[in-house]
């Protein structure tokens, strides 16, 4: 799983396939709950890239796209978002999430 650190954000997600971001913050209870499901995620060949970005570190990026509660996950599909999710979501879900949009 890659760490955004303020590059071309839209270059990250233009790219052809599907880019999971995970979108943050360092003190937010449900987002360290996801992230360890996030990261096993991550190892296996699941066909999406991840990104995850802290919201406090990149508020623009967080505005840009609309983020108004943490975590949400946003699901981008050649360069455009194909969907979004709110709050915790269990590995099942998100595999399924994924695999829908290949």
């Amino acid at each position: 799983m890659q760490q955004y650190k303020g590059e071309d954000f839209k270059g990250l997600v233009s790219k052809d396939g599907l880019v999971l971001v995970d979108f943050f913050a360092t003190w937010c209870g449900p987002c360290k709950m996801l992230m360890p499901v996030l990261e096993q995620i991550s190892t296996e060949n699941v066909g999406a890239q991840l990104i995850k970005l802290d919201i406090d570190e990149y508020r623009k990026e967080a505005i840009d796209n609309g983020i108004r509660a943490v975590p949400t996950l946003v699901l981008f599909k050649d360069g455009k978002e194909v969907s979004r999710a709110s709050g915790y979501q269990p590995r099942e879900k998100i595999l399924s999430w994924i695999e829908e949009h290949k």
